[in-house]
């Protein structure tokens, strides 16, 4: 990865997908609005001009009936890339994915996978309410068979990307909506970011912060202002759920003793509940109970002052940080 230069999250994905489809043809892309000149938060735009609407199309809000397109197609050696508007949507499509992508692989004696890549957004914005705003990253996570990918820079919003497409097994990639204005440097050739390999975003010895998706820049900021107060953090970006890379997280509780959870989605029975129990199963020298921070257990209200409130911010993770240290505010 020689050349590199800073563009955005959204930019990103559109040069991964750009270049997966360069790459091979047997990559398609569809779903809602991804011929559409904004493209799914101009993650797809100008892609149909390049490839075609043979390889770039729109489809009918038959959310069924575009995972089944999918599904097929990959069983017949195409690389599908299917675009969901929001996450929510997943869910009237889950006989396929769940009976049926998920389990190919086990059914096929391990012969015959699924290569086939779900894109889904998630993540606050204009008031979208409890049916456009789950995140169910842990709903995905239990099943055997689905690997499940967040993001939460523009190089791995490209780099995981297309390791999805060009992996051999059903993949949900989940993209916080927050995250595509975000900008940083990206390789411009095409590379692939390994699954189950977390990334130690910031170095520190105080106390370990796992964190996912568009929690990540929230705990970023909120190490760098501890920081200023002599409290070192060490944050992990899990970049994927499934496969969890549980050594990079038991390796930097093992140093500090202490650690806090960020997974932006609902608290009870989450993704931040099972990462706690594997580091209770195999640690024995936690200084502090293990801190999690995530939403309440209610849905995500319409209205945008009670939205503030229910999405975790910056003083929430500085809060989180401070009880897993026990330092009083």
């Amino acid at each position: 990865m020689s050349s590199s230069r800073v563009i955005t999250f959204a930019e990103a994905i559109n040069e991964g997908l750009r270049q997966a489809m360069r790459l091979s043809d047997d990559v398609f892309v569809h779903g809602q609005l991804v011929d559409s000149d904004s493209g799914v938060f101009h993650t797809t735009s100008g892609l149909v001009d390049e490839f075609t609407s043979k390889r770039v199309f729109d489809t009918p809000v038959a959310e069924a009936a575009m995972t089944g397109v999918a599904l097929g197609a990959s069983l017949a050696g195409m690389r599908p890339v299917l675009v969901h508007q929001r996450l929510d949507f997943l869910l009237c499509s889950m006989d396929q994915i769940v009976n049926w992508a998920a389990t190919w692989r086990y059914k096929s004696g391990g012969k015959s996978g699924v290569p086939f890549t779900v894109r889904a957004v998630v993540g606050k914005g204009w008031g979208q309410g409890p049916q456009h705003s789950k995140s169910l990253q842990a709903w995905f996570a239990h099943v055997p068979g689905l690997q499940v990918v967040m993001p939460a820079t523009p190089a791995d919003a490209k780099g995981l990307l297309l390791n999805a497409i060009f992996g051999s097994d059903p993949t949900i990639v989940i993209e916080g909506r927050s995250l595509f204005s975000m900008k940083d440097e990206v390789p411009e050739e095409p590379f692939r970011v390994p699954f189950g390999h977390a990334a130690v975003r910031r170095a520190g010895s105080d106390v370990t912060v796992v964190a996912l998706g568009n929690m990540v820049p929230l705990v970023l900021k909120a190490a760098e202002q501890l920081q200023a107060q002599g409290i070192s953090a060490e944050v992990i970006d899990l970049r994927t759920v499934v496969p969890l890379d549980e050594d990079a997280i038991l390796k930097s509780v093992a140093k500090t003793g202490r650690v806090v959870i960020a997974d932006p989605a609902w608290k009870s029975f989450g993704v931040s509940a099972e990462i706690s129990a594997r580091i209770s199963e195999k640690t024995e020298n936690l200084k502090a109970p293990v801190q999690r921070l995530a939403f309440p257990d209610v849905h995500t209200p319409s209205s945008s002052p009670l939205e503030d409130d229910f999405y975790p911010e910056e003083e929430a993770v500085v809060a989180s940080i401070r009880s897993a240290l026990e330092v009083a505010r």
